[in-house]
């Protein structure tokens, strides 16, 4: 799904009112329609016994809310409305629905954060409207303001907080809080959804997100070019590679993975048996000599295979063979448990550096990259795939905060690279600008080992023959996929990454619609 910025909103209004002639009261009383049913959807009650409280920007938005209120009132709900901002500053719109609503005998009260009676009010009501701020909102609601004290009172009730096209406070391109915002229990957005509802903090703040028609033609919302979209199961079964029926393991991939060190034997494991569960034909595992024995015992399907270490870690005199081996294989898993150090460090410098094949990078492999970001330009023109974390990330990149789909895209483009940036909203960036916002998972996947299964779920699609962006993002759908039915049969607390393991099947017969 698209994933529009504000100037790109801007821009479809200007298209549908200047050069399809559609009046813009039009499209605002549409809005008001959907807010209010909205509204209506949430109600406990019937609609005469219920209240609602609507607060209201002095811009388009709070025409919206005022629109929304008239037509709740006209179903008999009690309602009250407050101006969070200058009278004389509403727009034509805004002060038509202003107009239209006073015909019924509501008034637009100013909204004074010392009103007792207000808050009162507010928070007795069965739902609540916040149309303060649309889209446009770009600068930080100031501390002390009125705004901030409205913003305060919505998330202070205990109705449902229904947003008029975006939480107010949330920064519509980002997801960015502009020092507060609204938490709301659903959005209704209008003809596209928004950028800043899908990732950042503004995919948690805006509650149950839908999308609806107000009105512009639906040519022109085609128009709209978006290089940030959301993915669904459609993307995720395109990146899900063909199996040929007379294949065989050579067919589908071979994996390569090293990491491991003392103490961290679990993660090069469950990477190499992510691998496995996925698809590829071959699976091998390179871990320093001093625990290869634990892996020996564990693997069943991959195969490991000692490497030169020195104190339980790789050492960089495993280099020769580590790529010798990396020769007969397709793509390379590099980081999981690996540890840090200098040998380390130097081992997965030396590594970039010299081989052309495919590398996922990720854990103790992306911090190597600390200071040496010069190793991954190097590998421009290669394939090379990033899975940081927000930790990780930040000791080798450097962006805005609260942005994150801006800022993979930045870095990926930067450095030429696909960068999965970990988080709530997990997001993969391509290095010609395209990103990608994940929309499955939930915190059950908020453990150690997780990662490490993302890891080898993309270097096998990757091996498979998908291409890096379409493996990276798809494969952050498939792995939020299996958490998110694994936590269905045991609860998020209970989640471990072997489960996330043993959900792939359903997850891959799914896309494959063997089930219904």
């Amino acid at each position: 799904m698209k994933l529009a910025a504000a100037a790109q909103m801007r821009e479809l209004d200007r298209k549908a009112i200047e050069e399809r002639k559609i009046p813009s009261i039009d499209l605002m009383e549409r809005a008001a329609e959907e807010v209010a049913q909205a509204a209506l959807d949430a109600l406990p009650d019937k609609p005469s016994k219920c209240r609602a409280a609507v607060f209201c920007g002095a811009g388009n938005n709070g025409g919206d809310g005022a629109g929304a209120a008239r037509l709740l009132f006209l179903m008999g709900l009690k309602v009250r409305v407050f101006l969070v901002g200058d009278y004389s500053r509403l727009t034509p719109d805004a002060m038509e629905e202003t107009g239209r609503l006073s015909e019924c005998g509501v008034e637009l009260e100013d909204f004074r954060p010392e009103d007792a009676s207000q808050a009162a009010w507010a928070r007795g009501c069965q739902v609540v409207i916040d149309a303060v701020f649309g889209v446009g909102l770009s600068r930080e609601i100031a501390p002390g303001s009125r705004f901030a004290a409205a913003v305060d009172l919505i998330n202070s009730c205990k109705g449902t907080v229904v947003a008029a096209d975006i939480a107010s406070g949330v920064e519509a391109d980002t997801g960015r809080v502009l020092g507060r915002a609204v938490r709301a229990d659903r959005t209704v957005t209008f003809s596209l959804l928004k950028i800043g509802q899908a990732a950042g903090d503004g995919a948690l703040l805006s509650g149950k997100v839908t999308v609806h028609d107000i009105g512009i033609p639906a040519a022109l919302v085609r128009e709209v070019s978006c290089p940030v979209q959301t993915v669904e199961a459609d993307f995720a079964r395109a990146a899900l590679p063909p199996r040929k029926p007379d294949g065989h393991k050579g067919d589908f991939g071979k994996v390569l993975v090293v990491g491991g060190a003392v103490g961290y034997t679990g993660a090069p494991y469950l990477t190499a048996s992510a691998a496995v569960r996925s698809g590829c034909g071959l699976a091998y595992l390179g871990v320093p000599e001093s625990i290869w024995e634990i892996e020996a015992v564990r693997c069943a399907s991959a195969m490991p295979f000692p490497l030169a270490d020195r104190r339980g870690k790789l050492s960089r005199r495993a280099l020769p063979e580590l790529l010798e081996r990396l020769e007969g294989c397709d793509v390379l898993a590099l980081g999981p448990g690996l540890g840090r150090g200098e040998s380390v460090r130097q081992l997965v410098l030396e590594v970039l550096r010299q081989t052309e094949k495919p590398v996922v990078l990720d854990a103790d492999g992306i911090n190597a990259l600390e200071g040496h970001i010069d190793s991954l330009d190097s590998r421009r023109g290669r394939v090379t795939i990033l899975t940081p974390h927000g930790g990780e990330f930040a000791r080798i990149g450097k962006g805005p905060a609260g942005d994150p789909a801006g800022t993979a895209r930045a870095f990926a483009r930067e450095h030429g690279c696909v960068l999965v940036l970990k988080g709530r909203r997990t997001v993969t960036a391509g290095p010609e600008g395209n990103v990608l916002v994940n929309t499955t998972g939930n915190s059950g996947l908020a453990k150690g080992g997780s990662g490490d299964v993302l890891t080898g779920l993309i270097a096998s699609l990757l091996a498979q023959g998908a291409s890096p962006v379409m493996a990276a993002a798809g494969a952050v759908w498939m792995h939020g996929r299996a958490g998110d039915l694994a936590a269905q049969a045991l609860t998020e607390y209970c989640v471990t990454p072997e489960d996330v393991i043993a959900a792939f099947p359903r997850v891959f017969s799914e896309l494959q619609g063997n089930q219904s």
